[in-house]
């Protein structure tokens, strides 16, 4: 099973979506977006770029096992993180999305919910 996107609005009346496990864990829970259309956008947008993503891995080196139990502590602490560096975009050979279905209908009707989009 699938994990679900579920769209609400948060304190600030703005809109959000939260990633959920199928188990009901909450994976992410995206910025506030202006309105809905923008916030279905960033759904779309999240389902096409995961599948692609890089791993950057930003973690300090842990030591192995039977050595110091306490990773070392840096001598000198930034105040602010070093900015990332840019990561170069994998070229796109496909379309991970089925083609939107144009029929002006509403993205919440049922018919779309419950049953899958043709692939």
């Amino acid at each position: 099973m699938a994990g679900m996107f579920e769209l609400f609005i948060d304190e600030d009346t703005s809109f959000r979506f939260r990633l959920k496990a199928p188990d009901g864990t909450v994976v992410a829970v995206s910025k506030s977006f202006p309105d809905k259309r923008a916030a279905v956008s960033g759904i779309s947008d999240v389902r096409e770029y995961a599948g692609m993503g890089l791993i950057t891995d930003l973690c300090p080196e842990v030591p192995v096992r039977g050595t110091s139990p306490t990773p070392p502590v840096p001598a000198v602490r930034q105040t602010s993180p070093a900015p990332m560096p840019q990561l170069p975009v994998p070229p796109r050979h496909h379309s991970p999305l089925p083609p939107r279905e144009r029929t002006g209908r509403p993205w919440h009707t049922p018919a779309l919910v419950d049953h899958p989009a043709p692939v």
